[in-house]
Protein backbone atom coordinates (compact mmCIF):
# COMPACT_ATOMS: atom_id res chain seq x y z
CA UNK A 1 0.00 0.00 0.00
CA UNK A 2 1.32 3.38 -0.75
CA UNK A 3 2.67 5.89 2.15
CA UNK A 4 0.35 8.42 1.49
CA UNK A 5 1.50 12.35 2.71
CA UNK A 6 -1.76 13.17 4.64
CA UNK A 7 -3.06 16.74 4.23
CA UNK A 8 -3.22 17.39 8.03
CA UNK A 9 -2.06 15.22 11.27
CA UNK A 10 -1.84 15.66 15.01
CA UNK A 11 1.67 16.79 16.38
CA UNK A 12 1.23 14.16 19.74
CA UNK A 13 4.68 13.37 21.78
CA UNK A 14 5.34 11.61 24.67
CA UNK A 15 4.66 14.43 27.04
CA UNK A 16 0.82 13.70 26.33
CA UNK A 17 0.88 10.19 26.47
CA UNK A 18 2.36 10.89 30.24
CA UNK A 19 0.09 13.66 31.22
CA UNK A 20 -2.78 10.92 29.55
CA UNK A 21 -1.75 8.41 31.41
CA UNK A 22 -1.21 10.04 35.03
CA UNK A 23 -5.03 11.07 34.61
CA UNK A 24 -5.65 7.69 34.03
CA UNK A 25 -4.31 6.51 36.91
CA UNK A 26 -6.14 9.06 38.92
CA UNK A 27 -9.50 9.15 40.70
CA UNK A 28 -10.53 11.42 37.48
CA UNK A 29 -11.70 10.22 34.14
CA UNK A 30 -14.20 13.22 33.64
CA UNK A 31 -15.80 16.12 35.13
CA UNK A 32 -12.46 16.01 37.56
CA UNK A 33 -9.95 19.27 37.96
CA UNK A 34 -7.91 18.37 34.27
CA UNK A 35 -11.24 19.98 32.71
CA UNK A 36 -11.07 23.12 35.27
CA UNK A 37 -7.22 23.40 34.62
CA UNK A 38 -7.11 23.67 30.43
CA UNK A 39 -10.26 25.96 30.67
CA UNK A 40 -8.12 28.14 33.05
CA UNK A 41 -5.10 27.67 30.13
CA UNK A 42 -7.42 28.43 27.47
CA UNK A 43 -8.69 31.72 28.90
CA UNK A 44 -4.99 32.40 29.54
CA UNK A 45 -4.14 31.83 25.39
CA UNK A 46 -7.32 34.01 24.62
CA UNK A 47 -7.52 36.64 26.94
CA UNK A 48 -11.45 35.41 27.33
CA UNK A 49 -12.74 35.56 30.77
CA UNK A 50 -14.57 32.21 30.65
CA UNK A 51 -14.03 29.31 28.98
CA UNK A 52 -16.31 26.05 28.53
CA UNK A 53 -14.83 22.71 27.45
CA UNK A 54 -17.17 20.71 25.49
CA UNK A 55 -17.06 17.35 23.75
CA UNK A 56 -16.70 18.70 20.10
CA UNK A 57 -16.44 21.61 17.73
CA UNK A 58 -19.64 20.96 16.65
CA UNK A 59 -21.12 20.65 20.17
CA UNK A 60 -19.61 24.11 20.87
CA UNK A 61 -21.15 25.38 18.26
CA UNK A 62 -24.51 24.37 19.10
CA UNK A 63 -24.59 25.20 22.66
CA UNK A 64 -23.55 28.88 21.72
CA UNK A 65 -26.08 29.10 19.46
CA UNK A 66 -28.69 27.36 22.36
CA UNK A 67 -27.15 29.94 24.86
CA UNK A 68 -27.81 33.03 22.51
CA UNK A 69 -31.71 32.03 22.56
CA UNK A 70 -31.80 31.25 19.05
CA UNK A 71 -35.03 29.27 18.28
CA UNK A 72 -37.84 28.62 16.16
CA UNK A 73 -39.13 31.99 13.78
CA UNK A 74 -35.16 33.04 13.93
CA UNK A 75 -32.55 33.19 11.12
CA UNK A 76 -28.86 32.93 11.79
CA UNK A 77 -26.83 34.15 9.46
CA UNK A 78 -22.96 32.48 8.19
CA UNK A 79 -20.88 31.95 4.94
CA UNK A 80 -21.99 29.06 2.37
CA UNK A 81 -18.30 28.30 2.80
CA UNK A 82 -17.82 25.96 6.01
CA UNK A 83 -18.27 22.84 7.17
CA UNK A 84 -21.94 21.86 7.69
CA UNK A 85 -21.67 21.78 11.51
CA UNK A 86 -21.44 25.52 11.33
CA UNK A 87 -24.63 25.86 9.70
CA UNK A 88 -25.91 22.79 11.19
CA UNK A 89 -25.47 24.21 14.67
CA UNK A 90 -28.51 26.88 14.01
CA UNK A 91 -30.78 24.50 12.23
CA UNK A 92 -30.35 22.19 15.19
CA UNK A 93 -31.89 25.07 17.16
CA UNK A 94 -35.21 25.32 14.76
CA UNK A 95 -33.78 28.21 13.19
CA UNK A 96 -33.22 29.13 9.72
CA UNK A 97 -30.02 29.47 7.79
CA UNK A 98 -29.23 32.81 5.90
CA UNK A 99 -26.55 32.91 3.80
CA UNK A 100 -24.02 35.30 2.53
CA UNK A 101 -21.45 35.04 -0.65
CA UNK A 102 -17.52 35.49 0.14
CA UNK A 103 -14.85 37.43 -0.84
CA UNK A 104 -12.80 35.95 -3.89
CA UNK A 105 -9.54 36.44 -1.90
CA UNK A 106 -9.80 36.06 1.94
CA UNK A 107 -12.19 33.06 1.71
CA UNK A 108 -14.04 34.94 4.55
CA UNK A 109 -17.53 36.11 4.32
CA UNK A 110 -17.82 39.51 2.59
CA UNK A 111 -18.64 42.07 5.15
CA UNK A 112 -19.98 44.47 2.93
CA UNK A 113 -22.69 41.98 1.49
CA UNK A 114 -23.28 39.84 5.31
CA UNK A 115 -23.64 44.15 6.85
CA UNK A 116 -26.46 44.74 4.58
CA UNK A 117 -28.11 41.43 4.96
CA UNK A 118 -28.05 41.75 8.82
CA UNK A 119 -29.35 45.32 8.79
CA UNK A 120 -32.37 44.08 6.20
CA UNK A 121 -33.30 41.29 7.83
CA UNK A 122 -34.58 41.63 11.28
CA UNK A 123 -35.14 38.31 11.81
CA UNK A 124 -31.74 37.43 12.00
CA UNK A 125 -30.67 36.85 16.06
CA UNK A 126 -27.42 35.28 15.32
CA UNK A 127 -24.19 35.99 12.97
CA UNK A 128 -21.76 33.17 12.91
CA UNK A 129 -18.77 34.40 11.18
CA UNK A 130 -15.86 31.68 9.90
CA UNK A 131 -12.36 32.57 10.16
CA UNK A 132 -11.73 30.58 7.53
CA UNK A 133 -8.44 28.27 7.35
CA UNK A 134 -7.12 31.29 10.33
CA UNK A 135 -7.70 34.36 8.36
CA UNK A 136 -9.75 36.57 10.83
CA UNK A 137 -13.30 38.17 9.30
CA UNK A 138 -13.55 42.08 9.22
CA UNK A 139 -14.98 41.59 13.33
CA UNK A 140 -14.89 45.47 14.01
CA UNK A 141 -17.24 46.68 10.78
CA UNK A 142 -19.52 43.63 11.82
CA UNK A 143 -19.45 44.06 15.57
CA UNK A 144 -20.94 47.31 14.82
CA UNK A 145 -23.95 46.08 12.77
CA UNK A 146 -24.59 43.18 15.05
CA UNK A 147 -24.96 45.76 18.03
CA UNK A 148 -26.50 48.68 16.08
CA UNK A 149 -29.30 45.95 15.60
CA UNK A 150 -28.79 44.11 18.81
CA UNK A 151 -27.46 40.68 17.29
CA UNK A 152 -25.62 38.13 18.99
CA UNK A 153 -21.81 37.19 17.42
CA UNK A 154 -21.02 33.65 18.05
CA UNK A 155 -17.20 33.39 15.80
CA UNK A 156 -16.44 30.07 14.40
CA UNK A 157 -13.05 30.37 15.15
CA UNK A 158 -12.44 26.74 14.61
CA UNK A 159 -10.05 26.75 12.33
CA UNK A 160 -7.84 29.74 14.18
CA UNK A 161 -6.97 29.17 17.77
CA UNK A 162 -3.46 30.66 18.34
CA UNK A 163 -3.61 33.73 16.03
CA UNK A 164 -3.26 36.90 16.74
CA UNK A 165 -5.26 40.05 14.70
CA UNK A 166 -4.83 44.19 14.58
CA UNK A 167 -7.84 46.18 14.83
CA UNK A 168 -8.49 49.29 13.46
CA UNK A 169 -6.60 51.59 16.01
CA UNK A 170 -3.50 49.41 16.28
CA UNK A 171 -4.18 47.09 19.10
CA UNK A 172 -3.62 43.52 18.68
CA UNK A 173 -6.49 40.94 19.95
CA UNK A 174 -6.00 37.01 20.82
CA UNK A 175 -8.19 34.99 18.71
CA UNK A 176 -11.19 34.32 21.41
CA UNK A 177 -10.67 37.44 23.25
CA UNK A 178 -14.40 38.53 22.11
CA UNK A 179 -13.29 41.96 22.07
CA UNK A 180 -16.07 42.45 18.91
CA UNK A 181 -18.39 39.18 19.68
CA UNK A 182 -20.54 38.03 22.31
CA UNK A 183 -18.58 34.37 22.36
CA UNK A 184 -15.79 32.09 20.19
CA UNK A 185 -16.11 28.65 19.26
CA UNK A 186 -12.97 26.32 19.01
CA UNK A 187 -12.41 22.31 17.62
CA UNK A 188 -9.88 19.80 18.82
CA UNK A 189 -10.11 17.71 16.03
CA UNK A 190 -6.67 16.06 15.12
CA UNK A 191 -5.68 18.19 12.85
CA UNK A 192 -6.51 21.46 14.10
CA UNK A 193 -4.01 23.87 15.74
CA UNK A 194 -4.27 22.08 19.14
CA UNK A 195 -6.05 18.69 19.38
CA UNK A 196 -7.63 17.12 22.45
CA UNK A 197 -8.18 14.28 19.58
CA UNK A 198 -12.17 15.16 19.35
CA UNK A 199 -13.25 18.32 21.51
CA UNK A 200 -14.13 22.25 21.41
CA UNK A 201 -14.88 25.11 23.24
CA UNK A 202 -16.74 27.75 23.78
CA UNK A 203 -15.09 31.15 25.50
CA UNK A 204 -16.56 34.73 26.36
CA UNK A 205 -16.44 37.63 28.56
CA UNK A 206 -20.10 37.27 29.40
CA UNK A 207 -20.43 35.59 33.03
CA UNK A 208 -24.46 34.82 32.27
CA UNK A 209 -23.64 33.13 29.16
CA UNK A 210 -21.49 31.40 30.38
CA UNK A 211 -23.57 29.83 33.68
CA UNK A 212 -26.20 28.96 30.49
CA UNK A 213 -22.76 27.24 28.70
CA UNK A 214 -22.61 25.17 31.60
CA UNK A 215 -25.86 23.69 32.20
CA UNK A 216 -25.91 23.19 29.24
CA UNK A 217 -23.07 20.88 28.20
CA UNK A 218 -24.28 19.53 31.28
CA UNK A 219 -27.97 18.18 30.69
CA UNK A 220 -29.58 21.40 31.32
CA UNK A 221 -29.06 20.59 34.76
CA UNK A 222 -27.69 23.26 37.58
CA UNK A 223 -26.57 22.78 40.75
CA UNK A 224 -25.76 26.84 41.39
CA UNK A 225 -27.53 27.44 44.74
CA UNK A 226 -28.71 30.45 43.30
CA UNK A 227 -30.63 29.05 40.40
CA UNK A 228 -32.01 26.54 42.25
CA UNK A 229 -36.15 26.62 42.26
CA UNK A 230 -37.18 24.15 44.62
CA UNK A 231 -34.85 21.88 46.76
CA UNK A 232 -31.97 23.18 49.31
CA UNK A 233 -30.49 19.56 50.35
CA UNK A 234 -26.93 18.54 49.42
CA UNK A 235 -27.09 16.43 46.72
CA UNK A 236 -30.27 18.60 44.88
CA UNK A 237 -29.60 19.30 41.25
CA UNK A 238 -32.74 20.57 38.89
CA UNK A 239 -32.31 20.35 35.25
CA UNK A 240 -34.03 23.89 33.77
CA UNK A 241 -33.51 23.40 29.93
CA UNK A 242 -33.42 20.79 27.70
CA UNK A 243 -30.02 19.79 26.52
CA UNK A 244 -27.33 16.71 26.05
CA UNK A 245 -23.98 15.41 27.95
CA UNK A 246 -21.01 17.74 26.00
CA UNK A 247 -18.24 17.06 28.57
CA UNK A 248 -14.69 16.67 27.70
CA UNK A 249 -13.22 14.37 29.68
CA UNK A 250 -10.28 14.85 31.86
CA UNK A 251 -7.48 12.68 29.51
CA UNK A 252 -8.45 14.57 26.74
CA UNK A 253 -7.60 17.77 28.77
CA UNK A 254 -4.85 16.71 29.72
CA UNK A 255 -3.58 16.22 26.59
CA UNK A 256 -4.50 19.70 25.57
CA UNK A 257 -2.70 20.99 28.63
CA UNK A 258 0.45 19.97 26.77
CA UNK A 259 -0.94 21.42 23.27
CA UNK A 260 -1.49 24.42 24.68
CA UNK A 261 2.36 24.55 26.33
CA UNK A 262 3.49 23.86 22.55
CA UNK A 263 0.61 25.88 20.39
CA UNK A 264 3.83 28.56 19.81
CA UNK A 265 6.18 26.22 18.33
CA UNK A 266 3.34 24.92 16.32
CA UNK A 267 1.98 28.15 15.17
CA UNK A 268 5.67 29.01 14.34
CA UNK A 269 6.27 26.33 11.77
CA UNK A 270 2.93 26.54 10.64
CA UNK A 271 3.89 30.00 9.83
CA UNK A 272 7.12 28.95 8.26
CA UNK A 273 5.34 26.40 5.95
CA UNK A 274 2.58 29.02 4.69
CA UNK A 275 5.65 31.28 3.53
CA UNK A 276 7.53 28.86 1.88
CA UNK A 277 4.35 27.63 -0.17
CA UNK A 278 3.65 31.23 -0.71
CA UNK A 279 6.97 32.36 -2.05
CA UNK A 280 7.24 28.97 -4.33
CA UNK A 281 4.04 29.72 -5.96
CA UNK A 282 4.39 33.58 -6.56
CA UNK A 283 5.35 33.06 -9.93
CA UNK A 284 3.33 30.26 -10.99
CA UNK A 285 0.06 31.34 -12.92
CA UNK A 286 -3.03 29.35 -12.69
CA UNK A 287 -1.98 29.49 -8.58
CA UNK A 288 -3.70 31.87 -6.45
CA UNK A 289 -2.74 31.30 -2.43
CA UNK A 290 -5.40 32.89 0.14
CA UNK A 291 -4.86 36.42 0.99
CA UNK A 292 -2.50 37.18 4.00
CA UNK A 293 -2.93 39.95 6.26
CA UNK A 294 -0.62 42.61 5.72
CA UNK A 295 0.81 42.12 9.81
CA UNK A 296 -0.14 38.51 9.95
CA UNK A 297 0.47 36.49 13.08
CA UNK A 298 -2.37 33.99 12.25
CA UNK A 299 -1.80 30.60 13.06
CA UNK A 300 -2.54 28.81 9.80
CA UNK A 301 -5.34 26.09 10.35
CA UNK A 302 -5.17 24.83 6.02
CA UNK A 303 -3.01 26.50 3.35
CA UNK A 304 -5.93 26.92 0.76
CA UNK A 305 -5.01 27.98 -2.77
CA UNK A 306 -7.09 28.52 -5.84
CA UNK A 307 -6.47 26.81 -8.94
CA UNK A 308 -7.36 26.28 -12.28
CA UNK A 309 -7.94 22.27 -13.52
CA UNK A 310 -8.57 21.64 -9.71
CA UNK A 311 -9.49 18.12 -10.12
CA UNK A 312 -6.79 17.34 -12.45
CA UNK A 313 -4.36 18.68 -9.91
CA UNK A 314 -6.20 16.86 -7.05
CA UNK A 315 -5.34 13.37 -8.70
CA UNK A 316 -1.79 14.16 -10.06
CA UNK A 317 -0.66 14.65 -6.73
CA UNK A 318 -2.78 11.51 -5.55
CA UNK A 319 -0.71 9.56 -8.42
CA UNK A 320 2.24 11.36 -6.33
CA UNK A 321 1.15 9.33 -2.78
CA UNK A 322 -0.51 13.07 -1.53
CA UNK A 323 -3.60 13.56 -0.09
CA UNK A 324 -5.21 16.92 -0.65
CA UNK A 325 -8.84 18.22 0.43
CA UNK A 326 -11.24 20.44 -0.68
CA UNK A 327 -12.68 22.96 2.16
CA UNK A 328 -15.48 22.80 1.41
CA UNK A 329 -18.51 22.27 -0.94
CA UNK A 330 -20.67 25.17 -0.19
CA UNK A 331 -23.67 24.35 2.52
CA UNK A 332 -26.45 26.07 0.47
CA UNK A 333 -25.68 23.60 -2.53
CA UNK A 334 -26.55 20.14 -0.19
CA UNK A 335 -29.60 17.97 -0.71
CA UNK A 336 -31.23 18.85 2.83
CA UNK A 337 -30.32 22.83 2.40
CA UNK A 338 -31.37 22.48 -1.10
CA UNK A 339 -35.00 20.25 -0.04
CA UNK A 340 -35.68 21.96 2.76
CA UNK A 341 -34.66 25.75 2.67
CA UNK A 342 -35.15 26.12 -1.44
CA UNK A 343 -31.25 27.48 -1.81
CA UNK A 344 -30.46 26.35 -5.23
CA UNK A 345 -26.94 26.17 -7.31
CA UNK A 346 -25.98 30.28 -8.58
CA UNK A 347 -27.44 31.76 -5.28
CA UNK A 348 -23.63 32.74 -4.00
CA UNK A 349 -21.79 32.87 -7.36
CA UNK A 350 -18.67 34.15 -5.63
CA UNK A 351 -18.36 31.10 -2.71
CA UNK A 352 -19.39 28.49 -6.10
CA UNK A 353 -16.30 29.76 -7.99
CA UNK A 354 -14.59 29.43 -5.34
CA UNK A 355 -15.31 26.10 -4.70
CA UNK A 356 -14.80 25.41 -8.01
CA UNK A 357 -10.96 26.00 -7.98
CA UNK A 358 -10.50 25.58 -4.23
CA UNK A 359 -7.64 22.64 -3.19
CA UNK A 360 -6.18 22.35 0.55
CA UNK A 361 -2.55 21.38 0.28
CA UNK A 362 -0.91 19.66 3.23
CA UNK A 363 0.01 21.66 6.53
CA UNK A 364 1.13 20.33 9.40
CA UNK A 365 3.84 21.48 12.39
CA UNK A 366 5.46 17.85 11.62
CA UNK A 367 5.62 18.05 7.58
CA UNK A 368 9.50 17.99 7.12
CA UNK A 369 11.08 20.67 4.32
CA UNK A 370 12.19 17.99 1.76
CA UNK A 371 8.19 16.70 2.04
CA UNK A 372 6.47 20.11 1.74
CA UNK A 373 9.09 20.49 -1.57
CA UNK A 374 7.85 17.18 -3.10
CA UNK A 375 4.06 18.93 -2.75
CA UNK A 376 5.88 22.04 -4.11
CA UNK A 377 7.55 20.41 -7.37
CA UNK A 378 4.71 18.15 -8.12
CA UNK A 379 2.16 21.58 -8.32
CA UNK A 380 4.72 23.05 -10.44
CA UNK A 381 4.99 20.26 -12.50
CA UNK A 382 1.68 20.25 -12.97
CA UNK A 383 0.88 23.67 -13.88
CA UNK A 384 4.06 23.90 -16.09
CA UNK A 385 3.02 20.94 -17.94
CA UNK A 386 -0.63 22.82 -18.32
CA UNK A 387 1.55 26.13 -19.55
CA UNK A 388 0.74 27.85 -16.65
CA UNK A 389 4.62 28.11 -15.48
Amino acid sequence: MKDYLPYGRQSIGEEEARRMRDVLESDWLTQGPKVVEFEAGLNDLCGSRNAIAVSHGTTALYLACRAAGLGPGDRFLTSPITFVATANAGLLCGAEPVFADIDAKTFNLDMDEAIRVVKQDSRIKVVLPVHMGGRMCGMEQLATACRENEVTIIEDACHAIGGRWRDSTGAWHNVGDCAFSDMTCFSFHPVKNLTTGEGGAVVTNDDELASRLRSLRNHGITRDPTRLKEGREPWHYEMHDLSLNGRLTDFQAALGLVQIDKLPRLKKRRQELVRRYDEAFADLDGVTPQARPVEDDSCWHLMIIRTRGRTGLYEHLLEKGIRTQVHYIPVHTQPYYKEHFGTRRGDYPVAEKYYAQALSLPLFPDLSDADQDRVIAAVREFHQAAGDG
